[in-house]
């Protein structure tokens, strides 16, 4: 089931996008403000984010701007949903990368049909996500990484570990979470064994394994 988050401080027309959004089979969450949306990024990941524009904290462009900035959000799709319909608006809300600008007031079958056509294009985006930080590329689907031209060879174990902290870029994962998913149980020492692989995963990245660092007393995280 897709997760779209909807993020619109009118409580009737969220309401009436909810209702009409989970008839179609969607999952929603809706937030009032920008900082309820940021908060819920913490454990929640979205397949579509409908924003408004002008929300009580942060304006819908600054959600996009900071969306587009993190290497883990930056592919999840956009739609602006505002009563701002000058033409310098809707260029603004391209330029930060919002795939659609739905002009208030607008129809639920017309946005459940914009909706759906944005989801279409992000099919094929998805099989060939790619992770990049400067010369660091790590390809989730063919389970490579790269420094420039030069392949970095991790093992299984190593790459499941890297992709696990990319994937939740900037929070704090700990060594049993980790341990969890390498699968990796009755081990000895939880800390020696996560330990091990990340010392091994630095060495691998050279100069960029300042990315991923170490929370003490809790595992680590991978954050530019």
């Amino acid at each position: 089931m897709r997760k779209i988050a909807v993020i619109e401080d009118d409580p009737d027309l969220s309401s009436l996008i909810k209702y009409n959004l989970e008839r179609e089979g969607f999952e929603v969450k809706t937030f009032p403000r920008a900082t309820d949306f940021f908060n819920s990024l913490q454990k929640e990941s979205y397949d579509l984010v409908l924003i408004d524009i002008m929300l009580p904290d942060f304006d819908g462009y600054r959600i996009a701007n900071f969306m587009k900035s993190r290497p883990d959000l930056k592919d999840v799709p956009l739609i602006f949903i505002t009563a701002k319909g000058a033409e310098e608006d809707k260029l603004k809300g391209f330029e930060l990368g919002a795939d659609d600008y739905i002009t208030k007031p607008f129809s639920i079958k017309e946005l459940i049909a914009r909706i759906r056509a944005v989801l279409r294009r992000y099919e094929g985006k998805i099989t060939s996500k790619v992770y990049e930080f400067k010369e660091l590329k790590i390809y989730p689907e063919k389970r490579k990484v790269f420094l420039g031209e030069e392949e970095v060879y991790l093992t299984p174990t190593e790459f499941k570990i890297l992709l696990k902290l990319v994937e939740n870029y900037g929070k704090p994962i700990s060594r049993e979470r980790l341990l969890e998913e390498i699968q990796e149980f009755g081990r000895e020492s939880i800390e020696r064994t996560i330990d091990v692989h990340i010392k091994h995963i630095r060495d691998k990245l050279k100069d960029y394994k300042y990315l991923i660092k170490t929370v003490r007393g809790f595992g680590y995280k991978f954050e530019e």
